[in-house]
């Protein structure tokens, strides 16, 4: 079953009306008392009566908000409109609230697909849209969205390493790397979750996400050795090229013949020079290569 309107009569009518039923009961108490006409009174305590339940009758719709009537465990139906309006009095009006909320979900310590431990947690912001889902379908819908949020978090976590350190596997999304494409999959779960109560998401985002603390150092550790490495490869890979455009302009200018033996000492100082962290020290030879 899927959400439907309710009819609801101006509230202000009916309190025209609820005035009217106080005023002719008060003029036929007025003519029945002093009469002793038991008619009279009787017609009275009915109208009495009829003017209480029309209080019972009243509800308000604030923006953003709407009441789902039940009558003795039918859905009537939901009144979605703001203003002042007058239904069955034997109606349960349950209020629900239409307005965008907010879920800062709690940091949940899961493992990752690597099997590292990790801290995680998410923002979600959703809001009703089916009222008879978020009321009938599920038991206490705010509940199921906090429960359902939490699942779909694990399960993501769980689905993506937090990162990688192949360079190889630089196209693998991770949950570090992958940002926008994770709260995309993200969002597409919870919206499959959230379906049954009746609820939309808005928008859903990771806002924590970092090592568990015992393994957190040792990670530190391997991004900066991965770090160093990388840096050093590029390091040497300029040097090379260098050292080789130092070879090929020396022998096209035909500045100095150099045998092979003198060409694996050139490449040797000049990758030192190149490749040392520390400013090099240069020293004068004053013989030659080979003594």
């Amino acid at each position: 079953m899927a959400e439907k309107t309710a009819r609801a009569r101006s509230g202000y009518w009916m309190l025209v009306v609820n005035l009217l039923l106080y005023i002719l009961t008060t003029w036929l108490l007025v003519l029945g008392i002093p009469a002793e006409s038991a008619p009279v009174i009787i017609a009275a305590f009915v109208l009495f009566l009829a003017a209480v339940l029309t209080n019972i009758g009243y509800f308000v719709v604030n923006p953003n908000d709407s009441r789902v009537l039940v009558l003795f465990g039918t859905y009537v139906g939901t009144v979605k409109k703001n203003g002042f309006w007058w239904a069955n009095p034997f109606y349960s009006k349950r209020k629900i609230t239409l307005r965008a909320r907010n879920l800062n979900g709690n940091k949940l310590k899961v493992n990752d697909k690597a099997g590292n431990p990790i801290e995680i947690a998410a923002v979600v912001v959703w809001q009703v849209e089916d009222t008879y889902r978020a009321s009938f379908d599920v038991d206490h819908y705010e509940e199921y969205v906090i429960v359902q949020s939490e699942a779909a978090v694990r399960h993501l976590a769980g689905s993506y390493p937090y990162d990688t350190f192949d360079d190889e596997a630089e196209e693998t999304l991770t949950l570090r790397a992958g940002t926008e494409q994770v709260n995309g999959v993200l969002e597409n779960e919870l919206t499959e979750r959230f379906a049954r109560a009746g609820v939309r998401v808005i928008e859903a985002r990771l806002s924590h996400l970092a090592y568990a603390p015992e393994i957190a150092e040792a990670m530190l550790r391997r991004q900066q050795a991965s770090a160093v490495v990388a840096a050093r490869t590029q390091i040497v890979n300029g040097a090379v090229g260098m050292v080789e455009l130092a070879l090929d302009r020396l022998s096209a200018k035909k500045v100095v013949e150099l045998d092979e033996e003198r060409k694996a000492a050139m490449v040797s100082n000049l990758l030192v020079v190149l490749c040392s962290e520390t400013a090099a020290a240069p020293v004068v030879n004053v013989g030659t290569l080979y003594h």
